[in-house]
């Protein structure tokens, strides 16, 4: 029988008191409250087809009108999304001391609207799009203003929101889709977030590792860590002795090397939690 919210808020809290200092890791579930859609089931499975591949946008023009097409319809669900309870709850954990490092894997900047300050975005911003040939950086408001210009007979056009600023439209033909490019340059634009099949830069990587060493334990929140570059973490944490609560919907990646597996609820486990702190 599933424990009830209560009592995973008070496991949670157990945790939180016996490793007082945590590198917080979170994923998608944080953001669902938000309206922005996740990747993955319960299982870990693809909900829906795989997102762009790093190296099919950066050779493929096709892929990029897809993907700046499709964006013209998605992106906004990211730009107007509000922080939910879950990142308030984690900012709140922040404003306690307990936060060693929040490092996200979600893009949205969400997090940093609820007030966490102690933010590493481990797979970049969505709210910035970079030159990949002169490095350049433009406001994404900014490229998408643009490309709706130059793509009149797209606005207005209505589809179910995808996961990070994506859209399922399909059935439309993306050839006569007009691509905006670096205004310096001439060079290929890309939203400033590691797609997949690329690289975290090793920068983040470091800051992200030594921020673990100085912590507690690990608090991974809304994640299945399906994806290496954040089960990663998972992996050094058990190297290095250091505790593992994971707080998620479903099966993750690392169930075997958790101390606590909390399936249930993200937002109100997390408010629960607090509210149990509160009283010790």
């Amino acid at each position: 029988m599933p424990d009830s919210p209560a009592a995973d808020g008070q496991a949670l809290a157990r945790f939180i008191d016996r490793h007082p200092r945590l590198l917080v890791l979170t994923g998608a579930g944080v953001s669902t409250d938000s309206g922005i859609p996740d990747y993955r089931d319960r299982n870990g499975d693809w909900k829906r087809p795989q997102p762009v591949q790093h190296q099919a946008f950066m050779s493929q023009t096709p892929v990029r009108q897809r993907y700046w097409a499709r964006s013209l319809v998605g992106w906004p669900v990211i730009r107007d999304a509000q922080p939910g309870p879950a990142h308030h709850s984690l900012a709140e954990l922040e404003r306690l001391q307990r936060v060693e490092l929040l490092v996200t894997q979600n893009v949205d900047r969400l997090h940093q609207q609820a007030g966490s300050e102690r933010v590493l975005d481990l797979h970049g911003r969505s709210d910035r799009v970079r030159c990949m040939d002169c490095d350049c950086c433009y406001p994404r408001d900014e490229i998408q203003q643009h490309a709706s210009r130059l793509n009149p007979a797209f606005n207005g056009l209505k589809a179910a929101a995808a996961p990070d600023g994506d859209a399922d439209l399909d059935g439309i033909d993306f050839s006569r889709f007009q691509i905006p490019v670096c205004s310096g340059c001439g060079g290929i634009l890309k939203p400033d977030v590691v797609f997949f099949g690329d690289n975290v830069p090793r920068l983040r990587v470091e800051q992200a590792l030594d921020a673990l060493q100085r912590a507690d334990g690990l608090l991974v929140v809304g994640s299945s860590l399906m994806v290496y570059s954040g089960f990663r973490f998972c992996r050094r944490a058990a190297e290095w002795n250091k505790p593992i609560c994971a707080l998620t919907l479903g099966r993750t990646r690392a169930d075997p090397l958790l101390s606590l597996k909390l399936d249930a609820p993200v937002a109100g486990t997390l408010q629960q939690a607090l509210q149990a702190l509160d009283t010790r």
